[in-house]
């Protein structure tokens, strides 16, 4: 794996002939250079309530086969944030072994960040449309919230960890049974720059057809 150490594209490349008169080299500046922040590099304010919305309907506009919408959002922000840590804390409480450390590290787990968005993926059997491709879509709604709230200017992150797959963490959190956390999606005020990290050499995981 290599690090580039630029990624941001050349506007030539959008000046040739071929290029589709919609070409954005911002969009494609913002791609290049996103990075996910560490959660307690984010500081408030979160979203407003207006931008809330808008990260929202922006991420529905994702591929979707079947128009099913298979996915639901929560909205963790201001006390729900402490009060959602609480009861994490105490459905990890009844696990035995579970150390102090832990609990108190689950107690803070949305109070890191001033802003969280959960992915809830509602996906369900269907006759035609398969379930993978709804979890896919689930997944494209967690990275439409990322580039969307990076392009408000705020950092982002998408998390999962022990809350999104534990049935007694999921009941604390109001998912159902049937459904699965797609992504912790914490947003705000990034406090640091991030670091680019290494990225997968295309010669070997491309191939021609």
């Amino acid at each position: 794996m290599t690090i580039e150490p630029n990624l941001i594209p050349a506007s030539p490349a959008l000046d040739a002939p071929n290029a589709p008169a919609q070409a954005s080299l911002d969009t494609l500046s913002l791609l290049a250079r996103r990075r996910s922040s560490k959660p307690f590099h984010l500081a408030a304010p979160g979203p407003s309530p207006a931008q809330t919305e808008a990260l929202l309907r922006l991420a529905t506009r994702v591929p979707d086969h079947g128009k099913l919408s298979p996915w639901r959002f929560v909205v963790i922000n201001g006390e729900a944030r402490a009060r959602l840590g609480d009861a994490l804390a105490a459905a990890a409480a009844q696990q035995e072994g579970t150390s102090p450390e832990t609990l108190e590290a689950l107690r803070h787990t949305f109070t890191r960040s001033p802003f969280c968005i959960t992915v809830v993926s509602t996906a369900a059997q269907h006759p035609k449309i398969p379930l993978w491709e709804q979890h896919l879509s689930a997944g494209a709604v967690c990275y439409a919230l990322l580039i969307a709230a990076d392009a408000m200017g705020f950092g982002a992150v998408w998390l999962t960890g022990w809350a999104a797959y534990d049935p007694a963490a999921k009941s604390a959190l109001g998912v159902g049974p049937q459904e699965q956390v797609a992504g912790f999606i914490h947003i705000g005020v990034q406090t640091q720059t991030q670091t680019e990290r290494p990225r997968p050499d295309l010669s070997k995981i491309t191939t021609t057809a």
